[in-house]
């Protein structure tokens, strides 16, 4: 994890919800940082980026798998200069990172791990040639991957709309309900009004979403996941989500 800079305010966005506060988006890291580690997790914790305002959103620009991690090449070209510092951070685990090449396009947001299945979402942000290298490397770690078409579905990345929840089953919005990706999972609705909430997290045996959308948290827990609720009202100001705000191993 990474907390945000103080030049936060000056990332990219197209939510219109006007500036996030930056004193509250650091009360809220600390607390999604202390709901993680709750979950039983060790955080590896970064310092502030300056030159990079979504720096925080450490989740675009590397994939992590248990058996081995690659750096992205961001979408936006602002954030490109991120996979150097990150470089740095995984290194201490994995010396030598591969790539993804130019003039291939991938964001770490459109890519949803699924056992050993990967689905990568073609997006503003990843393109065909990025799938296609991630695919290539992660079939020599033994997965198997395929792409989902988001042609007309308004969103950033392929998980601000979805999220595998474990035993077969992927919260989806509304255009993802009826997807032929995920034909043979058990789909849990996320309602047009929570939107916003399909973006969360499984780690080990709770579920992490953001607060304030008490019907996805109801349905959750009548099917038996233990919640737990994160405020992301300023993260929500950037076009970030639950997922993105760390890199999970």
């Amino acid at each position: 994890m990474r907390p945000p800079s103080a030049r936060f305010a000056q990332g990219l966005t197209t939510a219109g919800l006007g500036s996030p506060d930056l004193e509250l988006a650091l009360v809220q890291h600390e607390r999604y940082r202390a709901a993680v580690e709750a979950c039983g997790v060790e955080v590896l914790y970064l310092e502030p980026d300056q030159d990079h305002p979504d720096a925080c959103f450490v989740e675009d620009v590397a994939i992590v798998t248990e058996r081995g991690f690659i750096l992205t090449r961001p979408g936006a070209p602002s954030r490109r200069g991120e996979v150097a510092s990150m470089a740095k951070a995984l290194s201490r685990i994995q010396p030598e990172l591969p790539v993804i090449e130019a003039p291939a396009r991938l964001d770490g947001g459109d890519v949803c791990q699924v056992e050993d299945h990967f689905w990568i979402g073609l997006s503003a942000r990843t393109d065909q040639e990025g799938a296609r290298q991630l695919g290539a490397w992660l079939e020599q770690l033994g997965y198997t991957w395929s792409t989902v078409a988001m042609n007309g579905i308004a969103l950033l990345h392929l998980k601000a709309g979805m999220a595998y929840l474990g035993e077969g089953r992927v919260a989806v919005i509304d255009e993802f309900h009826d997807h032929a990706a995920f034909r043979n999972y058990e789909r849990v609705r996320v309602s047009r009004d929570e939107r916003y909430a399909a973006n969360c997290v499984r780690i080990n045996d709770r579920v992490l979403i953001p607060s304030g959308h008490p019907k996805f948290e109801a349905n959750l827990r009548i099917l038996g996941y233990d919640v737990v609720t994160v405020d992301m009202s300023e993260y929500e100001k950037m076009d970030g989500g639950i997922s993105c705000l760390s890199l999970r191993w």
